[in-house]
C-alpha cells in the first residue's frame, strides 16, 4: 500500500510540469485575437500591437511564444538573441474600413482625394499595420490624404476596427482579416493588389530564464499545422506553402 501510494504521489508530482508546459504565455499582434483562441484555447495570450510586445520582450516580459504582423519586430528579437529563428506562418491585406452606414458616402479611397475634409484611423508608423498602410498609400502615390483628413494615429489594429465600427472615423486601414472580425458593423473598400505591400506574420520562441520551451514548440506546431492552418484561412489570413 505504501508502495502505491509513494507511485501515485511522484506520478502526480509528474504531471504538473506537463500541464504547465500545455499553457504557453503567448504575446500575439491584435490581428490574431480571434483566430489564435480558436487553434488553441490553452495559452495565456497578451495581444496587443506587435511593436509594443517587442518592446515588453526586449524589457524581460515572461513571454513564452512572440508572434508579430511583420517580420521586422521578430527578426529584431533574433538578431538581439531573445528569440529563436522566426518562422513565418501567415499573410495578410491592407484594406480600407469604413461604418455600415457609411455616412461619409466613401466608395473607393480615390474618394479621399476630393470632396470634404474626414476623419480617418490609422495605425501609427511604428506598428505593423501603420507602416504597411504607409507603404500601400506611397505605391498609389495618395500618401497626402494623410494630411488632409483628420487623422487619429492608433496603437493597434483593433483601435483602428473599432473605431471604424463606432462611426469615431469615416475610415480606416486594417487588415481583410479584422473585418471578418467587426462582422456586419462595417463595409469593406478593397485595394489595389499592386498596390499591396507583403504582409507576412513570424512567430517565434522567446529566449528567457525559466521560458517554457516545450509548450511554446508545441503552440508554434499547432499553429502550423493543418488544423491551425484552415483556422487562419477561416479568418481571412493567407498560409505560406509548406516547407
Amino acid at each position: 500500500m505504501n508502495r502505491l501510494i509513494l507511485t501515485t504521489a511522484v506520478a502526480a508530482s509528474l504531471a504538473v510540469p506537463a500541464a504547465a508546459q500545455a499553457a504557453p504565455t503567448v504575446y500575439a499582434a491584435a490581428s490574431l485575437r480571434e483566430a489564435f483562441p480558436e487553434i488553441d484555447g490553452a495559452p495565456r495570450y497578451n495581444f496587443a500591437g506587435s511593436n509594443q510586445l517587442q518592446a515588453q520582450i526586449e524589457r524581460g516580459a515572461p513571454a513564452d511564444v512572440f508572434a508579430s504582423a511583420s517580420p521586422t519586430e521578430a527578426q529584431a528579437l533574433y538578431k538581439a538573441g531573445r528569440c529563436e529563428r522566426p518562422v513565418t506562418f501567415a499573410t495578410n491585406i491592407v484594406v480600407m474600413l469604413v461604418p455600415a452606414a457609411n455616412p461619409a458616402k466613401l466608395d473607393s479611397i480615390y474618394d479621399l482625394k476630393r470632396g470634404p475634409q474626414r476623419r480617418l484611423a490609422v495605425g501609427t508608423p511604428a506598428v505593423p499595420i501603420g507602416a504597411y498602410t504607409r507603404k500601400l498609400l506611397a505605391r498609389m502615390r495618395l500618401t497626402n490624404i494623410l494630411s488632409r483628413h483628420i487623422v487619429s494615429s492608433e496603437p493597434n489594429v483593433t483601435s483602428i476596427t473599432s473605431k471604424v465600427a463606432l462611426g469615431s472615423a469615416d475610415a480606416g486601414f486594417a487588415y481583410i482579416t479584422d473585418s471578418r472580425a467587426a462582422g456586419d458593423r462595417v463595409k469593406v473598400i478593397r485595394l489595389p493588389k499592386w498596390a499591396q505591400p507583403p504582409v507576412r506574420y513570424q512567430m517565434c520562441v522567446v529566449k528567457r530564464s525559466g521560458a517554457d520551451l516545450g509548450g511554446a514548440n508545441a503552440f508554434i506546431n499547432k499553429v502550423r499545422s493543418s488544423a491551425g492552418r484552415r483556422t487562419l484561412l477561416k479568418w481571412g489570413f493567407g498560409v505560406p506553402p509548406r516547407g
